[in-house]
């Protein structure tokens, strides 16, 4: 028996003030776009079961394209493949923070998929012999044990396994269940379904993150870091044989390239060099920037140089790529602190990166662009550091954000 395996879609996701022809969020657009392809390549496929481990929309209350291409698709993986079961579970992101709201992921149900977004369920069929125990993050935390008598025995869950997400990723809006290793493979489970965190990963022998279908998350570039560090070809889904245990990761083609590029180290650089380095940089991208999400850091650059650098320039290449961000650094004070003081003591962190780890994992009013809110904050952070003459206060941002 043959399954497939996705999660955190996050329908719904908006990043940066570029819309398509349509009127929709171009970042929007890109993340349905990867659930399509998703979708394409599941029904070639055509796997006895497919789980869906949750966030499957990015906000509880999503918009109305998102719901409407959410439906569109899953109805057209039903259609498609008729005979396999289809089981999916709600998400931090799906679940509401208010018991008496109602979970949209029921919407689904109708169309013959089963949906725990309450309480922990157990779907049996018997005429497969097999049952799923589905556990959505809603606080609600079962005992977990396989249903006896049954061949297959498989584990659907949304959460947190302690030790294995790392800290940027564990930045979001909404704190998720946190699980331990000991306490999901105690079971004896023939597959464990994780869903949460954003990279392929397996976590036990029998047990694995797929990893979502998009770049959705507060943090991108720690995502892409953690990619290249494993050699994954970027997201995607898993396909796993229960009987056999044959295992494929199956990577999505992405809509959209994200690109860090390569950091300059720009001390005792000029602002003439400065702008040489950066545009180097640029220049050097493969296939150039045009549409693509692109970062560029360059680490210790004074306040003075950053003011003098060529802004006609760099508005031109945010006209090009679909978004391009200077995280210009500034000059980092190192204080001891209690503990710190001796060689080879720990750094204390920034006040620059404290900042913007919070605002990461803030939630937002709606409507609010958290990039945006981001580089104001540092912005702010620089001029006071300006005003005050401490270079402690190392931020990340550029002329406009200030301004």
């Amino acid at each position: 028996m043959r399954l497939v395996h996705l999660s955190d879609l996050h329908l719904g996701f908006r990043r940066y003030a570029r819309l398509t022809p349509g009127g929709i969020n171009q970042r929007e657009a890109d993340v349905a776009q990867a659930f399509k392809r998703a979708i394409d390549q599941v029904i070639a496929l055509a796997p006895d079961l497919v789980l869906f481990g949750g966030d499957i929309f990015h906000v509880v209350r999503p918009s109305n394209p998102a719901i409407i291409h959410a439906y569109l698709q899953l109805s057209r993986l039903r259609q498609a493949l008729p005979g396999a079961i289809v089981v999916m579970v709600a998400g931090n992101h799906d679940t509401p923070r208010a018991a008496e709201t109602g979970c949209i992921l029921r919407l689904f149900a109708p169309l013959g998929i089963h949906v725990a977004d309450r309480v922990a369920e157990r779907f049996v069929f018997p005429e497969r012999d097999l049952a799923v125990l589905a556990v959505p993050d809603t606080g609600d935390r079962p005992a977990l044990t396989p249903e006896p008598g049954v061949r297959r025995n498989v584990l659907l869950l949304h959460g947190e396994v302690e030790g294995v997400v790392p800290v940027h990723a564990a930045a979001d809006d909404r704190a998720a269940a946190t699980w331990t290793t000991e306490s999901l493979v105690a079971g004896g489970w023939d597959y464990i379904a994780l869903g949460h965190y954003h990279v392929y990963r397996q976590v036990a022998p029998n047990a694995w993150y797929s990893g979502a279908l998009e770049y959705a998350s507060a943090n991108p570039w720690g995502e892409l870091r953690e990619e290249r560090a494993a050699r994954l070809p970027g997201k995607g889904f898993i396909e796993h044989d229960l009987d056999s245990r044959a295992h494929r990761f199956h990577a999505v083609p992405a809509p959209r390239a994200l690109v860090d590029l390569p950091p300059i180290e720009a001390r005792g650089l000029s602002a003439a060099e400065l702008d040489a380095a950066i545009a180097a940089a640029v220049t050097a991208c493969p296939g150039g920037i045009a549409g693509k999400v692109v970062r560029l850091v360059a680490r210790d650059v004074p306040r003075h140089v950053l003011r003098e650098l060529d802004h006609k320039a760099m508005r031109a290449w945010k006209a090009e790529a679909l978004h391009f961000q200077l995280d210009a650094r500034k000059p980092e004070l190192v204080r001891p602190g209690a503990g710190e003081g001796a060689p080879g003591g720990r750094r204390r962190r920034a006040l620059a990166d404290l900042v913007a780890d919070a605002l990461l994992a803030r939630p937002l009013e709606p409507g609010l662009e958290r990039d945006r809110l981001v580089q104001l904050a540092l912005g702010y952070l620089t001029a006071a550091a300006d005003a005050s003459g401490d270079a402690g206060m190392a931020a990340g941002t550029d002329e406009g954000a200030v301004r």
